[in-house]
């Protein structure tokens, strides 16, 4: 039975981590930590958690817990998955998986060093949707790709005291959910982009509220948008071909709704895949990465990869780096 620790009483936590884990039976949240006792209390009474810390450090020093979930912001990841990962445990991490690319780097050095998994939580990247994607250009169906448009929007409106807009804790838009269309993009490609051109609409932070980028990956462009203010929620994959197209709508959280449809084979097809959350393909990815010691497809390479693509869309929309530092 594994045993898992989770740093911070993060309000995404009970959908990405402890319902999934209360759908199995090898696996138990067995601690919260915030550095309010507090939230650590009340947090871990209302999700059954048996153990509440008000210190990081303290939850990574229990001797039963094998695995940490690390659901702080961006500017939590490195330090305290690094300090996981020297306290031998296993981490499946948040996206983006750190501040800039030196800390990535560092982190999985740290995770090879320490013989443990650490994982990057791009959940949707492990479910049947984006899976089934990855099979239709595998037998073909994909070939002589002219263009693919990567979308993602939700409604986040600016607010000074919000995380996701403080440059200090890693807010913004492609940091908070630009860097899903950059991991489809990069996913479906199999490569890494060349980034074109990029431009952004700040907030008075400093922080980018909207990001547009024109990338290539070999001689094939693609088009990503991104805005962390314009409502309603709506995320999109279109990929145009010389012989049709294929569009998904709704690829980031698929068990909340979405839709197939193409039209590849001569007629317009739609439809939808069964499944669980993405969430609950996520965590068995991650125990198995656990059980086998293989890398996970969001391990390290891919997670180095793409937060140098992020780094370069930034540097493109004349953001100052590291990120961590823009002002």
């Amino acid at each position: 039975m594994f045993k898992i620790g989770i740093l911070g009483a993060a309000g995404i936590a009970p959908r990405s981590i402890i319902q999934p884990v209360n759908r199995r039976d090898d696996i138990v949240v067995h601690a919260v930590a915030s550095r309010r006792a507090d939230v650590a209390r009340d947090y871990a009474q209302k999700h059954g958690i048996t153990v509440a810390y008000d210190s990081y450090d303290d939850l990574l020093a229990d001797p039963q817990i094998d695995l940490v979930y690390n659901a702080l912001p961006p500017a939590g990841h490195a330090k305290w998955a690094i300090a996981a990962l020297k306290a031998g445990k296993h981490v499946l991490c948040e996206k983006p998986i750190a501040m800039d690319v030196t800390q990535a780097r560092e982190m999985y050095a740290v995770a090879r060093d320490s013989g443990k998994i650490l994982m990057e939580a791009f959940h949707d990247r492990y479910h049947p949707v984006f899976l089934h994607l990855m099979s239709l250009k595998r037998d073909g169906l994909l070939d002589r790709v002219q263009h693919v448009k990567a979308e993602f929007y939700v409604n986040i409106p600016f607010d000074e005291n919000s995380i996701r807009h403080d440059p200090a804790q890693g807010g913004g838009c492609m940091m908070d959910l630009g860097c899903y269309p950059l991991h489809w993009l990069r996913s479906f490609f199999g490569s890494e982009p060349e980034v074109l051109a990029a431009s952004a609409r700040k907030t008075p932070l400093g922080v980018d509220e909207s990001m547009t980028a024109e990338l290539r990956f070999g001689s094939i462009t693609a088009t990503l948008l991104a805005d962390i203010a314009h409502p309603p929620f709506e995320a999109r994959l279109r990929i145009e071909t010389d012989n049709g197209f294929l569009e998904i709508d709704n690829p980031v959280l698929p068990h909340k709704g979405h839709a197939i449809r193409h039209d590849l084979t001569c007629a317009l097809q739609e439809f939808t895949l069964a499944g669980g959350t993405t969430y609950d393909y996520q965590l068995e990815a991650f125990l198995e990465a656990v059980l086998t010691g293989k890398e996970p497809l969001t391990g390290a390479e891919d997670s180095i990869n793409n937060m140098i693509a992020l780094e370069r869309i930034y540097q493109a929309a004349g953001f100052t780096l590291p990120l961590s530092r823009t002002k």
